[in-house]
């Protein structure tokens, strides 16, 4: 039998004093919230913050953990977080082509790929939380479970 190969990334909604969302613009994906994989040796929470800080070169605090998004087939468990911006200023870096602050209205009109606004959604919306959503690759709806 082979070892299990699992990716684990830790991603955060980081609003700021004006109730507005942090997105990044990747070069692949486009708009979406900061965040990345988990590295060996280190906490969900500590991986959310340095995330964030890497592609937006904003400081942030973790708020609260929101839920559960796994993708069964490809063997990744994204782990959401709300956060609230401390300090830094917005800065682009390898993984970031564009930074910025944007109203919550706005900021899902922006963020297109996949099920990335729906995890903003969920995100923002106390009454399911914390949740558990699993899909496969080829469903990008998935199951909600209720935890």
């Amino acid at each position: 039998m082979s070892t299990p190969k699992h990716i684990i990334s830790a991603a955060t909604i980081v609003l700021n004093g004006q109730g507005e969302i942090l997105l990044i613009k990747g070069p692949r994906r486009g708009w979406e919230i900061p965040g990345g994989q988990v590295e060996e040796g280190e906490s969900l929470k500590d991986a959310a913050i340095r995330e964030a800080k890497e592609e937006s070169g904003i400081d942030i605090e973790i708020t609260k953990f929101c839920g559960v998004f796994q993708n069964v087939d490809r063997s990744i468990c994204n782990t959401l977080f709300l956060g609230k911006a401390i300090g830094g200023v917005p800065t682009t870096s390898s993984e970031s082509l564009e930074v910025g602050f944007f109203p919550i209205k706005e900021a899902l009109e922006m963020v297109n790929w996949k099920n990335f606004r729906k995890r903003i959604e969920y995100c923002l919306n106390e009454s399911i939380q914390p949740f558990y959503l699993e899909f496969n690759g080829k469903d990008n709806e998935g199951i909600i479970y209720e935890l």
